[in-house]
């Protein structure tokens, strides 16, 4: 017992501290304290005589000890639990939670707050008494800010957040000058609203009234950012506040808005298809206050909302490779959600899980909620099993804060507090802006209707502007008459700019990162049926060849890869027979030679699904990383990653990043064709539609592997028809090649040209090492990419049947031909298949002046693949069509049932017409 009064009396202090590192984390304290502890924790728990083991030697802890040790549990408390009992909800009462962080829950009293305690040091205020304890805590955890964070396992960055909210019990300290700033911006915002709202009635326009605070908020984090080195801001945003975002954040001119509004017409061609005004992206160039040169781009995106998150990151992503050398402190990604969507929409743990990922982290992305606790007319109630809309942040351990809308200093001090913890950790942290939402959904609907309760609340609530003008008054801050005057002068300037819109006779919109794509054109039909001169010098070629099929010697691979390359090198060399992979990497060794860079992504794309590809080729001893095209010494430079198992995030990702890169070849592979409509929302409203809505280009590769060969209906197909569904004019680019000199020309012609154009590419298979699937060296030298083959192999005059074809079907048909000995039947491949060829397939038809049999020959099921498109679009002949009949799945799971089926489709191609 001496022992143990001498060390209360000295390291009361130092025992907390060390209790409370044993309750964040047992494992980092020293094994005889961790069971001292845990023999405490028994003893309060047990209600028993509390006890411990000191130096073997059981010893009754005193009741001044054990105190500490409670105010310790209570402190922890307040950290694990304080967030749920904040006053963060400004129109109404929060749901209750049990046990409550009454002391009495903590074996302590009202007897002890007049207590001096050890354990006030773990706050960093030293011996205080438990009433002072308790004070500082709810200061800190329970009052307008609530913050989630215990969940880290991290000790490091615990201990910098629990600094961090320590000082000034994690309450904002503005200057009178910062607080008339954070004045300004929020009567900019109800102004604006105001404005629209009597100038527009009855549009839509998303109004952030009830969220204001967010737009200071984004002026305190692009402010400070600019300070702490952060030269670019990428933001991606739903519709609430866009508008006023744009205006206040962006610079955009409220005059450019006012013309949307009006509904005139865009200045462009009549193939640009323009947006409503809340989906429009935006770039800027701006001076922050102290003069730092800042770049802001904000993305456009459709009403599928949460998909921005993913194109934002790849954005920023492309940025940092070739813009920033790297360094992820320059640029900051920012994603705005609503409440119901960051809680219900699948894409945002696909992001999530994406944050530290070598192949697609971006240093830490800040999220901000802007949660007006209604998903359109959908309580949150319904929305989400969670407790907070915000709980996906959890996945990643990242810091989540939730804080009160209607109190503008605690969101501005939330905005610094994720800035700082980013640059610090380079993790995502999310914000969760409470607040809500002043009219309906729209501006147009009645929220009455189903929130009636809420929205009487809503209706008798002070503005923001108001509530913090009222207390600046009370402070000295601010005269009478301080915020008419601010409002008066904005709403002079916006009658100006409304005045000049209602001049102008169209509305003219800025292309989102136009500086990027200097030199870039938009690309018409007739440009990208034009022919592109993709030749490349041999002797180049060679010493490409030469780098990508040589191991290092210094190095030790498995026997089986050194095969592999070593084969690759007899193909170059020796056999002059190059593969579909050989062609693929010579493709993109060329292009790196030429300056260009290439990124590709996907489900096991390094090595590629089928083991095609070997792009990383690992050590047998230390699995250490090899990319041969890297060794190469070219200036351009060659990423490539295995992806997350994630479609719809990865695509929006690799769109994104295609989206800020031009002169990189961005090319995202599917595992298996089909795997592709994962991505479909990414597919629909922006790679097929971006550049007719936004006019924004973008080059993003698809490779989706593609042909029947008996694997069942999810391996089979990549649903041609889809793709071709979504061609119109001059947007996509569809391709079914079928030799490796075709790919490699069509992947440089994705390059060569001065525009851009999404790619998909129907990839193959069991063709990867077919035999007869083989080009020469020169025939990729001196070639050029070939919309359509036609048939080298017969004598045009003897042929009565035509037959068309695309893909890995043509080997099929051509086995077929040779078995039956048919000279009178040609195979040909259309290689391109939007925009088809129209005028080279009618010189091929007027070449055969013998046929009386037009076939469209397809693998897939008749109500798929391209026969529908080729109806209607092929109208030069009446084709026949030979196809397996309509079914509902692609393919058989069966592959006696498969084989049968593809059996009888060829048949069918060879058989003589029913006249």
């Amino acid at each position: 017992m001496d022992r143990f009064s001498f060390l209360n009396a000295a390291h009361t202090a130092y025992f907390a501290e060390l209790y409370d590192q044993y309750l964040l984390n047992p494992d980092s304290v020293e094994a005889s304290w961790r069971a001292f502890f845990q023999g405490f924790d028994f003893g309060l728990e047990s209600a028993e005589e509390v006890t411990g083991d000191v130096g073997g030697e059981t010893v009754v802890i005193p009741e001044g000890i054990q105190k500490e040790f409670q105010i310790v549990k209570l402190i922890d408390g307040y950290r694990n639990r304080g967030h749920l009992f904040t006053k963060t909800n400004p129109v109404r009462a929060r749901r209750k939670y049990a046990p409550t962080l009454e002391i009495e829950n903590f074996g302590l009293s009202k007897s002890d707050l007049s207590t001096e305690f050890e354990a006030g040091s773990i706050l960093g205020i030293g011996k205080k008494t438990l009433q002072e304890i308790v004070n500082h805590l709810e200061a800190i955890y329970c009052d307008h800010i609530g913050i989630e964070y215990m969940y880290i396992r991290n000790p490091e960055e615990i201990a910098w957040i629990q600094n961090w909210l320590n000082k000034n019990d994690n309450h904002p300290s503005f200057s009178k000058e910062e607080k008339r700033h954070i004045l300004k911006k929020l009567n900019q915002t109800a102004s604006f609203e105001g404005f629209l709202h009597s100038k527009y009635v009855g549009q839509k326009r998303f109004s952030v009234e009830g969220l204001d605070a967010m737009i200071p908020g984004l002026d305190t984090l692009i402010e400070r950012g600019s300070d702490k080195g952060v030269e670019q801001f990428v933001v991606g945003m739903a519709h609430r506040g866009r508008l006023n975002v744009l205006a206040n954040i962006f610079g955009k001119s409220p005059e450019a808005i006012f013309s949307e509004f009006d509904g005139k017409e865009y200045d462009e061609d009549e193939l640009f298809d323009g947006d409503v005004k809340y989906h429009m992206g935006w770039t800027s160039f701006r001076e922050s206050d102290k003069g730092h040169k800042i770049r802001m781009d904000l993305a456009p995106n459709p009403s599928h909302l949460e998909t921005v998150g993913a194109v934002i990151e790849g954005m920023s992503r492309a940025k940092i490779d070739n813009q920033l050398g790297g360094d992820e402190k320059k640029i900051l990604p920012i994603a705005i959600h609503g409440d119901a969507a960051v809680a219900g929409q699948g894409i945002v743990y696909e992001i999530v899980q994406m944050a530290q990922l070598e192949g697609y982290r971006t240093g830490g992305t800040i999220h901000i909620v802007a949660n007006n606790q209604v998903g359109f007319t959908t309580n949150y109630l319904d929305a989400r099993s969670s407790t907070y809309s915000t709980d996906v942040g959890k996945v990643t351990l990242s810091p989540v804060l939730h804080v009160n809308a209607d109190d503008v200093e605690s969101v501005c001090h939330a905005f610094a507090f994720a800035l700082d913890f980013r640059m610090q950790f380079g993790r995502d942290v999310f914000i969760d802006i409470l607040g809500y939402r002043k009219y309906g959904h729209n501006e147009g609907d009645e929220p009455r209707f189903t929130q009636p309760l809420l929205y009487k609340a809503i209706s008798k609530h002070a503005n923001p502007r108001d509530i913090y003008a009222e207390r600046l008054l009370k402070e000295g801050v601010i005269e009478k008459g301080y915020v008419k005057q601010l409002e008066k002068e904005y709403k002079d300037d916006l009658e100006e700019d409304l005045e000049e819109s209602r001049k102008r006779d169209k509305t003219v919109i800025t292309e989102i990162l136009a500086d990027d794509w200097e030199g870039y054109e938009i690309g018409s039909r007739e440009d990208i049926l034009t022919p592109v001169d993709t030749t490349y010098d041999i002797s180049k070629l060679d010493v490409i060849a030469d780098g990508i099929t040589k191991l290092p010697e210094d190095k030790k691979f498995i026997r089986k890869i050194q095969r592999i390359v070593a084969d690759r090198n007899k193909q170059y060399t020796e056999k002059n027979q190059l593969d579909w992979g050989m062609g693929e990497l010579l493709a993109y060794g060329s292009l790196m030679e030429e300056g260009f860079n290439v990124r590709i992504s996907g489900q096991d794309v390094e090595r590629g699904t089928f083991s095609h590809r070997h792009a990383i080729i690992k050590t047998e001893d230390d699995v250490e990383e090899i990319n041969l095209h890297n060794r190469l010494g070219v200036a351009g430079k060659m990423d490539i990653y295995n992806s997350l198992l994630s479609e719809y995030g990865v695509v929006g990702f690799d769109y994104g990043y295609a989206m800020a890169a031009p002169k990189t070849l961005t090319i995202w592979e599917a595992q298996f064709g089909d795997f592709s409509n994962g991505a479909q929302i990414m597919l629909d409203q922006y790679i097929s539609a971006a550049e007719s809505k936004w006019k924004t280009q973008n080059g993003l590769v698809m490779l989706l592997p593609h042909g029947y060969e008996g694997q069942g209906s999810e391996h089979s197909s990549a649903r041609m028809e889809r793709y071709l569904q979504l061609c119109a004019t001059d947007n996509l680019i569809m391709a079914d090649v079928t030799t490796p000199a075709n790919f490699f020309h069509l992947l440089r012609r994705q390059m060569k040209w001065n525009f851009r154009k999404p790619l998909v590419v129907f990839t193959p298979k069991s063709l990867l090492r077919h035999p007869l699937v083989v080009s020469t060296k020169e025939e990729l030298t001196t070639g050029s990419f070939q919309e359509v083959l036609d048939d080298t192999e017969v004598d045009k005059k003897k042929v009565t049947s035509l037959v068309f074809c695309t893909g890995k079907f043509y080997y099929d048909l051509l086995e077929r031909r040779k078995e039956n000995g048919r000279d009178d039947v040609a195979l040909v491949r259309i290689e391109q298949l939007f925009p088809l060829p129209q005028k080279q397939l009618e010189d091929i038809i007027a070449s055969y002046p013998n046929v009386t049999d037009y076939v469209w020959a397809q693998e897939e099921p008749r109500n798929m693949g391209a026969w529908g498109y080729m109806l209607m679009n092929f109208d030069q002949v009446k084709l026949r069509v030979a196809s397996r009949r309509v079914y509902a799945s692609p393919a058989a799971g069966s592959s006696t049932r498969s084989k049968a089926r593809h059996k009888k489709v060829i048949d069918s191609v060879f058989e003589a017409p029913v006249k």
